[in-house]
């Protein structure tokens, strides 16, 4: 049923969205050097608002079947 509502797999591709790129980040970090220099911070941004979507997206998702919405 879950897998059947656009929403969750809206969700769920946010939240495998910020997991890439923070297994980017943490792997640049680890290796060190001029990646890591370059793009750190904004893979840090990157991440904060792929995550500040996938919340909004899981609340909203909680929120709708809590009302019976979907």
């Amino acid at each position: 049923m879950l897998l059947k509502d656009p929403l969750f797999l809206l969700a769920a591709a946010a939240s495998f969205v910020v997991l890439i790129v923070l297994m980017i980040g943490i792997s640049g970090f680890a290796k060190g050097g001029d990646f890591n220099r370059k793009h750190a911070n904004r893979l840090m941004r990157y991440r904060i608002i792929a995550q500040a979507i996938a919340v909004l997206l899981i609340v909203l998702f909680a929120w709708l079947h809590k009302r019976g919405g979907m």
